[in-house]
This record gives C-alpha cells, sequence and structure tokens, in this order.
C-alpha cells in the first residue's frame, strides 16, 4: 500500500509539473540553465529568492521532472483552499513567525528524508526582507549540499496582470557545501551579526548562480 502511494503521488507530481511546463513556457517564455548540475546522487536544499508565488511553480519546474521536490511551506497557506492538498502532498508547513520545537522536527525531518528540498529563505514575498538561516543549519545538520536557484525576469515580476508577464530564466548553479559560507564569514561571534551574514552570503550565493 506504501509503495502504491508513493508510486500515485509521483505520478500525480509529473502530471502537474507537466502542465505547469505548459504554463511556464506560454506566460514566461521559460528558459532553464545549469540544470547538469544537479547530480543524480546528489542530496540538495535548493534556496531562491522569493518575490512572488510564481516563484514555486518556477523553481518546481526549473529543477526538472527528475528531481522532485519538497517545500517548507508557511503554514498560513493551509488556509487556502487551492493550496492546500498540494501542501499536504509535496510540502512541510511550518510556522514562520512562532517557529517551535515541533516546527524544528518537522523540518528536519522532511530534510533527512527528501533528496531534494525547497526552502526560500526571505519567508516572504514583501520586498526588504532578511534572509533566514534555516537553510543553512539544515544542511549543516543533514549534511545536504546547498542548490543555489536564480529565478531571473525580464520585465514586471511579479506579473501584472492580466497582460504584463515577463521572460523568466531559471538559472541552477553549482551546489557547495555549507562550511563555505561558513567560512567566508569567519569568526563572527555575535549571534545576530552571524545570523545577517550569513543570510547575506546565501543570498549573493543565489544572485550569482
Amino acid at each position: 500500500m506504501r509503495r502504491l502511494k508513493r508510486f500515485l503521488k509521483g505520478g500525480l507530481y509529473l502530471a502537474l509539473l507537466s502542465l505547469l511546463s505548459l504554463v511556464a513556457k506560454l506566460l514566461f517564455h521559460l528558459r532553464v540553465k545549469g540544470r547538469e548540475a544537479i547530480r543524480r546522487e546528489g542530496s540538495y536544499i535548493a534556496v531562491a529568492r522569493h518575490r512572488s508565488y510564481w516563484d514555486i511553480p518556477l523553481l518546481a519546474v526549473g529543477l526538472g521532472p527528475r528531481n522532485p521536490v519538497h517545500f517548507i511551506a508557511r503554514r498560513g497557506l493551509l488556509r487556502n483552499p487551492i493550496f492546500l492538498p498540494l501542501i499536504k502532498l509535496y510540502a512541510t508547513a511550518i510556522d514562520r513567525e512562532r517557529f517551535s520545537p515541533a516546527d524544528f522536527r518537522r523540518t528536519l525531518a522532511a530534510v533527512k528524508r527528501e533528496r531534494l528540498v525547497g526552502i526560500f529563505p526571505e519567508g516572504t514575498t514583501r520586498r526588504r526582507t532578511e534572509a533566514k538561516t534555516g537553510a543553512v543549519h539544515f544542511a549543516r545538520l543533514s549534511g545536504k549540499e546547498i542548490l543555489p536557484v536564480n529565478i531571473q525576469a525580464e520585465g514586471p515580476y511579479p506579473p501584472r496582470y492580466p497582460f504584463r508577464f515577463p521572460r523568466i530564466t531559471v538559472s541552477i548553479g553549482d551546489p557547495f557545501p555549507v562550511t563555505r559560507l561558513e567560512r567566508d564569514v569567519g569568526e563572527v561571534c555575535d549571534r545576530s551579526e552571524r545570523a545577517r551574514l550569513l543570510g547575506e552570503r546565501l543570498m549573493a550565493e543565489v544572485d550569482a548562480a
């Protein structure tokens, strides 16, 4: 029964991804670069900037059908009847504002269980939000590499409905170990300053992908 559920879940993912790929190509003239950087034997935390709800399907389409992604999502999305079944199947919902020990355990379990986990370190589409360092911590605890993904838009993004959609390029950078970020930050002792610097370095890697 468990194998059947996994098979059906995987089949539904592929069907949804095929539909999303068609939509992305029609609306965004989507191009994907660097997918070959994702090794079949690798295990990753994919990180990207979060400027629109379109980031979620665009990231999934960019990573491709051979690299199904499990997202870490805000619990508030469970109130949306459209998102609810998708989050139940393909995401772990957490309370971002009041991150609890239970949220930590659920996230760590998902990161260890899934081959590829998607995290948006900014956690919100609001502008000028500092990146959180959860992806860094969970990469360290799980031993996964960080996979930077840059969603680049030529035109208004988020789109200006109903007719103004940008051209999108999803660029996937080379994966790297979390120790590279920590080495770049050095021996900063103040926790808040260290977190800020790690977040800045993480997003710099995303922008350079």
